[in-house]
């Protein structure tokens, strides 16, 4: 039995509605974890915040300056890689038939239009994660400009204060930067379309083992939360 959908059958709806649902689930865990188990992003918040506060009373002031412009560097350069993956996708779907030929012993054997179709989802998440990058880039110019609006006393009142405004919107970019990085893992994930629903859901399970094992189960989560006076192993 198929549905409605052209050369879309019902596995393949499946299939797709997996990608979506485990892309958009394994955000909000990440973004909501259990108060018992802080993902990685949310431990990296409290850091943030620290690093705002020490801030203050740092002089001079030019490491800051440096991890900032670092990160600004980093999601300009996942936005250009975007940018030009999109531009592949989209140039791969104009040469279908040359693809056609070079994937015929694929499963999918896609025509030309199954083909685009089978493509539109990669190109779609890269195109997400390419909004999301060129947003934490401006957020992270944001924070920035904050940090240089901190007073250089202390005991200014305003300093703490400009200082708190810089970190919420440091974890503001970088939640968007994040949100951009699992775009990129469900895009490569969707590629497995292409060897067939079968490969789609399999590559949508892995791509969402990989990003959860990362925020709760891995080595950089042991070491934040480990305690002065203790190494984490």
């Amino acid at each position: 039995m198929e549905l409605p959908l052209g050369p879309l059958a019902t596995l393949d709806a499946v299939a797709l509605a997996a990608l979506v649902v485990l892309w958009l689930a394994s955000g909000w865990l990440i973004e909501h974890p259990p108060r018992s188990l802080p993902s990685v992003s949310i431990l990296m918040q409290e850091f943030r915040r620290d690093w705002m506060r020490t801030f203050v009373t740092r002089q001079p002031r030019i490491f800051d300056a440096t991890v900032i412009d670092s990160l600004r560097q980093g999601t300009a350069f996942f936005a250009s890689a975007s940018m030009i993956a999109i531009g592949g996708g989209i140039a791969v779907i104009g040469n279908s038939r040359t693809v056609e030929s070079l994937a015929a012993d694929l499963p999918l054997a896609p025509g030309g239009l199954e083909f685009a179709l089978h493509m539109l989802p990669v190109i779609g998440l890269l195109a997400n994660a390419l909004l999301k990058f060129v947003w934490a880039h401006r957020l992270f110019g944001y924070c920035s400009i904050l940090m240089a609006a901190v007073p250089n006393e202390p005991t200014d009142p305003l300093a703490f204060h400009r200082a708190s405004q810089a970190a919420e919107i440091n974890i503001t970019a970088a939640k968007s930067f994040n949100r951009g990085l699992r775009s990129i893992y469900f895009a490569l994930a969707a590629l497995g379309w292409l060897l067939g629903a079968y490969g789609l859901i399999v590559a949508s399970i892995g791509a969402t083992a990989i990003l959860l094992r990362r925020e709760f189960y891995s080595h950089s989560r042991i070491v934040m939360l480990s305690q002065p006076g203790h190494t984490a192993t």
